[in-house]
């Protein structure tokens, strides 16, 4: 049977790290393809009791709730959020399934066909994903290491007239990078000036390996009503929760939470009430402690054996925070034809070129250091030498 999709379903893609990672699951390969935290920091323990206080304390845990999301919760994510800098009411927050239905709901009130949105090159894929899927032109701006180009994001401004900026600047997926404070706010003022919106991803920012690595947020810089601020507790927390949240101008949270509504009707009920208490009972703060220095270990591995590599060209820069290395190769390497070998070898990365908006370095790799045990990273390492050598020797 033919069946009468949508025009839209056209520009769905398919996400190539979720690709990736459904290849290698069959096999015993050493991924470090996805963007996973490690399950043995789980709180598992602490989650537990979570859930069961939710469940035999309160029936509201088992019953619909506000799409707006639990108040309780959005009281303790205003507090924590004050904490950084960035003060908002808790009317104007919005708990979401994860920071990425933040994405797609900002993406659902905001765009028409053919809306232009400024962001890095490279940048999170699946935000493009979502901004593509409506059918918008995602426009990429010349960065380098402390962020957007400014003379590039302003003529492009003037000429696109786009009508938001997407950015992750904190500890970015995939490069890793840390805009600077100059930077943030030269993008606020151009912000201002030309009246377009900042769309701030933040589920890395409390990965910090240095506590005084990142400036801060966007969002907490902001005195003109520009940006929305979106994060998760999926890398700090658990991910199977699905929460994130997103804050930002109240007209705007308004409609998305109308959005919402015929999307979902609100997020799960038990998982934010369980999560009020993990917050209340349980020390966060010591466990994403926890997290950074695990973390920070597993990275600076990574990095010992990334130093090893007899290959002239490769490059990286060391990530100040976050689960990624950004890796360029000789440009007579291509790491999206490499990637077969590798997995036959046993170890799997993913590609840089579906990170790019345009113009993909198709000598790019992203490598995630967060999910494998110290022992893990020396093998994959040591296998995926192997085949970039040996890759380099054939060219």
């Amino acid at each position: 049977m033919k069946y009468g999709f949508s025009e839209r379903v056209k520009f769905m893609k398919s996400s190539a790290v979720r690709d990736i990672l459904k290849v290698i699951n069959q096999g015993n390969v050493i991924s470090f393809a996805g963007g996973l935290p490690e399950e043995e920091l789980f709180p598992i323990s602490a989650v537990d009791q979570a859930f069961h206080k939710a469940i035999t304390t309160n029936n509201k845990a088992l019953q619909y709730g506000e799409t707006e999301g639990v108040a309780a919760l959005r009281l303790a994510l205003a507090e924590r959020m004050k904490k950084k800098g960035l003060t908002r009411d808790p009317k104007d927050i919005l708990v979401t399934s994860g920071s990425q239905q933040a994405i797609d709901l900002f993406s659902r009130v905001m765009f028409n066909k053919g809306d232009i949105i400024l962001t890095e090159n490279p940048t999170y894929l699946a935000a493009i994903q979502v901004f593509e899927s409506y059918e918008t032109k995602v426009v990429a701006v010349e960065s380098d290491d402390n962020g957007m180009v400014l003379a590039d994001l302003e003529e492009k401004i003037i000429k696109l007239k786009p009508k938001c900026i997407y950015v992750v600047p904190t500890y970015s997926n995939p490069t890793g990078k840390v805009w600077s404070l100059e930077r943030r706010l030269k993008l606020l003022e151009l912000a201002n000036r030309y009246h377009v919106v900042i769309f701030e991803d933040d589920p890395y920012g409390e990965l910090q390996f240095d506590q005084q690595a990142a400036p801060p947020s966007i969002a907490s810089l902001d005195e003109n009503d520009l940006v929305l601020y979106t994060s998760t507790f999926s890398k700090t927390v658990v991910p199977a929760m699905r929460i994130g949240w997103i804050v930002g101008p109240h007209q705007i949270i308004r409609i998305m939470a109308q959005a919402k509504q015929a999307t979902d009707l609100h997020t799960n009920s038990v998982s934010q009430h369980a999560l009020v208490h993990l917050l209340n009972d349980f020390d966060i703060d010591k466990h994403i402690q926890t997290i950074r220095d695990t973390y920070f270990e597993r990275m600076l591995v990574m990095k010992e054996l990334l130093d090893t590599v007899k290959l002239e060209g490769l490059e990286y820069m060391e990530p100040k925070g976050g689960m990624f290395f950004w890796v360029t190769l000789p440009k007579s390497i291509n790491t999206t034809e490499l990637l077969d070998i590798a997995v036959k070898e046993g170890v799997a990365y993913v590609p840089g070129a579906p990170f790019y908006v345009s113009n993909p370095e198709l000598n790019t790799m992203r490598l995630n250091f967060t999910n494998s045990s110290p022992n893990l990273i020396r093998e994959g390492m040591e296998k995926l030498a192997k085949v970039l050598e040996r890759a380099n020797l054939r060219l």
